[in-house]
């Protein structure tokens, strides 16, 4: 009796030290190395398993540890040992516990907790903590009834195993314990202190730590393994700022301001999750990164530093854009170009260049990438057909950053078409001109100059004459001049006019602007009479023919959808004068694709050689003309005109007025009047207005139905503000479709942001 009143005084003692040492460290987490877990009270139930030595036959566990929201969270708490009613005895050194074991690598350090007991016989309660080497200390026994609940608190270094609380006949095996009346122990508010030293492991993966440059919001995975209480939290740290702060899911409760754990291993021995870092929040180039991982008693292990590459921003402007040869007219469709890139210190290198080509009739290329580290020049850009372009080229690097903001443009000047040239009239009947004139055109590159020609009729070389090149007053306009020469003798004379442009394209002709023949017949008068031939001769005749609609007119000729052309010309002899009564064969034959099939038309020419025939609405069509020619004339063939027929096409949009987010229907029709639709429908693209540069751009692409029904959904993502949208549907070409491509008409939504 007095071993155990001395063992509680020195426990109280100790206790009351301990009290205030604890009260000093409130408020505050657990420090590295322990933690506190609290058992059995504050609403916390046990992690405590119950046992004894006589197989359930002479004791009984009892607890009780959580009572209902709101009331003391002590009133009534218990864990209690009981011996087992309707028994009489039990065998000396036998006992029933409540046992708590620290997780591996760990060790009960401390406890503080409340107890009570009724005790009869031998029957004794004992405190102690389970040794490493499989025995028990007690550092606190009873061995009489004391029901008032009071404190204990002992500490152990070094730190155990295990701790337990123990009913037990305290008396050798050869004797025994009386249980009437019965005896029971109790236990509550335990605080155990765990010291855990060993540091849990960390790891880190995920896009961030991929190899190459990294850009914008990017993903890390993440992990922590540990031995003792489980890893709490996980913390990533680039250049050591923190980018992520994880908490684990760990059994704990706030009291009197710590966090206390309420198992003896709160947290998961292995644990991984995922965060995503946003690196535009650092500057562009090499960066520190590791991840650290705590457990629940403070220790903390880190992953190595490892280097991660950041860039966000897109490379500035290329520097010295230009173009193999100049930036001047050539008629070769290839364009080499080369420029510097600027110094990216410490980012990431170029990885690549951007380019696109924008020209005639809202021609647009869309942005083409060239891939290649520290590229510096692009070979073989080339472009639709004749005409000023502009290539626009700006820089991406390795990470992927590109700004078009950035480009900078160089004009393509393409001109493969040689200039237009025809002599001047001369008046029938009139004496030989004093001097000869021919009119070039060219309206890309421009007239460069030229040269003019004659010879004898029946000759085969021709002289030069000495001509003056005049430039227009029209912007692609220019003249060629030259003195008749005056000591020609009589005789029929052949004029040639020879012309370059600024290219180097070159042309050369023998007709006048009406399309005659540039013959000039010189008397011994100087006079030029009618047009005429005697003699048995077959004389030679020509088909001079254009394609009209409207103002327009050419051998090649672009019309609408159902419009009407005329083919209109003349047929005349060598002098040029017209051929009356005559007739020619005309055949019209349709595209590849029509369902039509080559006809043949028959005209007669008027008095002066004319001949006029309307072309029936259709598909394209190329048109050839003959003349069989007869006894005293040589037949003649006229090189095919070509008419291209823009596609019929219909658009509507709704609704009319929308909001930013919002979808646009659209809806129309392709007309396919002599010609099947393709087998998966007809292509249709979709352009708006741009207004900054007046061209049409791509919005969408679509297929018609069997029946040239289309249908397509459009949502208006980057519009701020109020804007009137132009859009317009465009019929595009296709192999096996007579018609040129061809546009709706424009249709507008009202967009407000």
């Amino acid at each position: 009796m007095s071993r155990t009143r001395s063992g509680l005084g020195r426990m109280l003692a100790i206790g009351v030290a301990l009290a205030l040492a604890l009260l000093l460290l409130a408020a505050r987490e657990a420090t590295a190395g322990k933690y506190a877990v609290a058992q059995c009270g504050w609403y916390v139930g046990a992690d405590a398993s119950w046992a004894d030595t006589t197989g359930g036959a002479k004791f009984r566990p009892d607890a009780w540890c959580v009572p209902p929201a709101g009331q003391n969270p002590f009133d009534g708490v218990h864990l209690k040992s009981f011996t087992r009613e309707g028994q009489s005895t039990v065998s000396g050194t036998r006992f029933g516990r409540w046992r708590w074991e620290a997780p591996a690598g760990t060790g009960i350090a401390q406890v503080r907790g409340t107890w009570w007991h009724a005790l009869h016989d031998g029957i004794e309660q004992r405190i102690g903590v389970g040794t490493w080497g499989g025995g028990f200390d007690a550092f606190a026994s009873a061995a009489t009834t004391d029901t008032t609940p009071r404190e204990f608190v002992a500490g152990f270094n070094p730190a155990q195993p295990a701790l337990e609380d123990r009913l037990l006949c305290a008396r050798g095996e050869s004797k025994w314990c009386s249980l009437e009346p019965g005896s029971w122990s109790a236990i509550r508010a335990l605080t155990i202190t765990v010291q855990d030293d060993r540091p849990p492991a960390a790891g880190i993966g995920g896009e961030l730590t991929a190899a190459g440059w990294r850009r914008g919001t990017q993903g890390v995975g993440f992990s922590g393994s540990d031995v003792g209480g489980g890893v709490r939290f996980g913390e990533t740290a680039v250049d050591g700022a923190r980018v992520n702060l994880t908490e684990y899911g760990c059994a704990k409760a706030s009291i009197g301001g710590e966090w206390r754990a309420t198992r003896m291993q709160p947290c998961g021995l292995a644990v991984s999750a995922g965060a995503a870092v946003d690196t535009t929040r650092f500057s562009d180039g090499p960066h520190s990164l590791h991840h650290c991982a705590t457990d629940f008693a403070g220790n903390g292990g880190c992953t190595p530093d490892q280097t991660v590459y950041i860039d966000n921003n897109p490379p500035a402007h290329p520097r010295n854009l230009a173009i193999a040869g100049g930036d001047g007219w050539r008629r070769s469709n290839g364009f080499d170009l080369s420029w510097a890139n600027p110094d990216q210190g410490v980012a990431s290198p170029i990885g690549g260049a951007l380019w696109r080509v924008e020209g005639p009739s809202g021609y647009d290329s869309g942005a083409k990438l060239a891939a290649g580290r520290d590229l510096a020049a692009l070979s073989k850009v080339s472009v639709p057909h004749a005409g000023l372009y502009a290539l626009s080229i700006w820089l991406r690097d390795e990470a992927g950053n590109d700004s078009p903001a950035t480009a900078v443009s160089v004009p393509l000047r393409f001109d493969d078409v040689p200039p237009a040239v025809g002599f001047e009239p001369v008046e029938a009947g009139a004496a030989a001109p004093e001097q000869i004139g021919a009119q070039i055109a060219d309206e890309l590159s421009g007239p460069a100059g030229g040269e003019i020609y004659y010879r004898r009729l029946g000759a085969k070389q021709w002289t030069e004459l000495s001509a003056k090149f005049q430039p227009g007053a029209a912007a692609g306009s220019a003249r060629l001049v030259a003195a008749m020469p005056a000591a020609l003798p009589p005789g029929i004379y052949l004029f040639r006019a020879d012309a370059v442009d600024g290219a180097g394209n070159a042309s050369s002709t023998t007709r006048r602007l009406d399309g005659l023949e540039m013959t000039v017949r010189k008397t011994a008068s100087g006079a030029a009479p009618a047009s005429g031939r005697s003699g048995s001769a077959r004389a030679k005749s020509r088909i001079f023919a254009r394609l009209r609609w409207r103002r327009h007119a050419g051998t090649r000729l672009t019309v609408p959808f159902g419009a009407v052309a005329v083919l209109a010309g003349r047929l005349l002899d060598l002098d040029g004068a017209g051929l009356a009564g005559r007739k020619l064969r005309v055949v019209l034959r349709p595209s590849r694709g029509a369902l039509g099939k080559a006809r043949v038309v028959r005209v007669r020419t008027g008095r002066h050689g004319g001949f006029r025939l309307p072309l029936a609405v259709g598909t394209s069509r190329r048109i050839a003309i003959s003349f069989r020619g007869e006894q005293r004339m040589i037949g003649a063939v006229r090189r095919p005109l070509t008419l291209r027929v823009r596609s019929g096409i219909s658009l509507w949009a709704t609704p009319g007025s929308l909001s930013t987010g919002e979808v646009v229907r659209f809806g129309g029709r392709v007309r396919t009047r002599g010609a099947p639709l393709p087998r998966r429908g007809k292509l249709v693209a979709i352009q708006y207005l741009e207004q900054a540069t007046k061209r049409w751009r791509p919005v969408l692409v679509t297929r018609s139905d069997h029946s040239g029904r289309f249908h397509a959904r459009y949502r208006f993502r980057y519009v701020s503000g109020a804007a009137n949208v132009r859009l317009r549907a465009i019929a595009l070409p296709e192999e096996r479709w007579p018609y040129a491509p061809g546009a709706s008409h424009p249709v507008t939504v009202h967009v407000t942001g």
